[in-house]
């Protein structure tokens, strides 16, 4: 809890990974994937309850013994193109209706293992503190957009009209990207909002350092990840 909010963190970890199968309960440097992020969360003290939403049964019961509850999730909530924003507000209602304030939210993303338990604190600290309606984590972008390019069929051209791809690294605007580690808003605002987004209202920044940014989406992702997890222990 904190300033008298409950705080319910939520990982959302469904079933039937296709890019790299059983992805949210395969080892990580001898950890089920899903329990860095439950153990993440569980190292934060205002965080009032842990929810791991799944449709999975193996899923569920990993979670369940790195300590965290389980809530099913519907299946047209489970399939490949459902969004987790959707999954959101299907527990947000659940809870409610079980008489769960849940007045902040946090989503850990499974796939982000290398956050720590310091990142979660400080965007929430953040959301309150400077008065926000959302806060999520950011990295340097891999690219900056300055120089990007598009192509007209095999004609190349700057992805930014007038922008200059050729500029010293030095001179470039920084720009930054969402890491997908962490995300924290008051989930009230899930049904005021329009589409995809969980930035909403005042949004705020929390930037992490690339090293723990890693989000795993492939094998090559997974072997990396597990190299430098095992270098951080």
């Amino acid at each position: 809890m904190i300033t008298g909010n409950r705080v319910i963190a939520v990982v959302p970890a469904r079933g039937g990974s296709k890019s790299v199968p059983g992805k949210n309960i395969r080892s990580l440097a001898g950890k089920p994937l899903i329990g860095w992020s439950i153990e993440a969360a569980r190292a934060v003290e205002e965080i009032d309850r842990i929810i791991v939403s799944t449709d999975d049964d193996a899923i569920a019961e990993v979670a369940e013994c790195f300590g965290a509850e389980v809530y099913r999730r519907p299946d047209h909530l489970a399939t490949d193109d459902a969004l987790v924003i959707d999954a959101l507000r299907d527990l947000y209602a659940t809870l409610r209706r079980e008489g769960e304030p849940a007045d902040i939210m946090i989503l850990l993303e499974p796939t982000c293992p290398l956050r720590a338990n310091e990142d979660i604190h400080q965007c929430l600290v953040r959301m309150v503190e400077d008065h926000l309606d959302s806060v999520a984590t950011f990295k340097q972008a891999d690219l900056n957009p300055h120089r990007a390019w598009r192509l007209d069929g095999t004609s190349p051209s700057p992805f930014i009209e007038g922008a200059n791809p050729w500029r010293p690294r030095q001179e470039l605007p920084s720009a930054y990207q969402l890491n997908g580690a962490v995300y924290v808003f008051y989930p009230g605002r899930l049904f005021e909002e329009e589409g995809q987004s969980l930035l909403y209202g005042r949004r705020g920044a929390v930037i992490m350092p690339a090293e723990r940014s890693i989000d795993i989406d492939n094998q090559m992702d997974f072997a990396i990840a597990s190299l430098m997890r095992e270098n951080m222990q």
